[in-house]
């Protein structure tokens, strides 16, 4: 069977993560988020998958290559152009970016699935795509359900009784919303709903297409199944993401590393002071990351490789990314830290003074060419 992967976004709504990061290769848990998805898809006998791509592309291919190590082909649809030696990002849409594939060399040749780069999923696919099979569907929308109270943070599915789609609800109020079906970004569709989107030129699944589709009466059915759906849509979602995940709450996706007390695993050649320093699990430690004395770190809390937490300093259900440096005085509570940049989980960066860190920004260069940024202290 065939997939795209939809990776083509700039990643707005995740900023400053997506400054120098495409969305698709954010990491959870120490990989990025789209390797996930390849590792799902792969898992039921999807062997050949598109990735369109725009933003910061060159990451992408670079890491995914032809996706051998996961045992399946991928390709890549560049959405873009070089202008005066620079990659200038030109996304057409998530239909339109199919629609190209499409045009070029009629890849989808047969039932396939459409996924975005930016969720995390344990859906039964093998499973949804026989109800789809069963339902003689052109097109299908795997939902989820969620409380009222946050409908109007997606778009809203309305089926009947049968799983057939009468219309669209994009973030509807409480008050106004007709269902609590969301749309997850996952899709099973047929090749001949191509032949709706025009070629050339921007165009959206949600917004454009699947309102052709309901327009045209084409059998159109929402696949309710039970699965996990963890959107990072928003950077205060990516920090619930990794809280999740470090709980344990989605299926098949464990801590990595070396369990090496209730709650807290470790990667290689780390140096831990344990005797003096307060962990409360669940916690990662990337290998070679130093934690001293007299630290505090309470989970769910993940520290990227290279990691140097001083004495004194105070971590809490927070994302230190790799190589980050905090300071004797640092104190980081419900946090992202990552480069230059350290903000709250939702979003609004976080100063000095608000969190009491004592660390500066200072980038360098290793022999090897990899780019470090590290978080010392003024006073170091």
């Amino acid at each position: 069977m065939k997939a795209i992967i939809l990776a083509a976004g700039q990643g707005t709504r995740v900023r400053p993560l997506t400054y120098e990061v495409p969305k698709p290769m954010v990491p959870i848990l120490g990989k990025p988020v789209m390797e996930y998805l390849v590792e799902e898809l792969a898992r039921h006998g999807v062997s050949e998958i598109m990735v369109n791509i725009s933003h910061l592309p060159e990451q992408i291919e670079r890491y995914f290559g032809d996706g051998r190590r996961w045992g399946v082909n991928i390709g890549y649809s560049f959405e873009g152009h070089i202008q005066d030696g620079k990659i200038i990002a030109t996304p057409i849409g998530s239909a339109g970016g199919i629609k190209r594939i499409q045009d070029f060399s009629g890849f989808f040749d047969d039932t396939f699935v459409v996924v975005c780069g930016d969720a995390l999923i344990d859906l039964d696919i093998t499973t949804a795509v026989r109800k789809h099979w069963q339902k003689g569907a052109a097109a299908s929308i795997c939902v989820h359900k969620v409380p009222r109270s946050r409908v109007a943070n997606y778009g809203v599915v309305v089926c009947e009784d049968d799983g057939r789609i009468t219309s669209f609800q994009e973030k509807p109020s409480v008050k106004d919303a007709r269902s609590n079906l969301v749309n997850t970004g996952i899709y099973i569709f047929e090749p001949e709903v191509l032949e709706l989107v025009p070629s050339g030129r921007q165009y959206d699944i949600g917004s454009e297409l699947f309102p052709e589709i309901v327009d045209r009466g084409l059998p159109f059915y929402a696949i309710h199944e039970p699965f996990n759906w963890v959107d990072i849509g928003r950077l205060s979602d990516y920090w619930e993401a990794n809280q999740q995940l470090m709980s344990g709450k989605l299926r098949d996706i464990k801590v990595p590393g070396k369990q090496v007390q209730p709650g807290v695993w470790t990667g290689l050649n780390c140096s831990v002071d344990w005797g003096e320093v307060h962990i409360e699990g669940p916690v990662y430690i990337g290998s070679s990351s130093r934690i001293e004395a007299a630290a505090e770190i309470i989970g769910p809390t993940w520290i990227g490789h290279g990691c140097h937490v001083k004495s004194g300093a105070v971590i809490s259900r927070s994302i230190l990314f790799e190589y980050t440096r905090l300071g004797s005085a640092g104190c980081v509570e419900d946090s992202v830290v990552f480069g230059r940049y350290c903000v709250d989980k939702d979003g609004n960066a976080a100063h000095q003074g608000d969190m009491e860190l004592d660390w500066v920004g200072d980038a360098r260069v290793l022999e090897s060419g990899e780019k470090v940024v590290t978080m010392k202290t003024g006073s170091e």
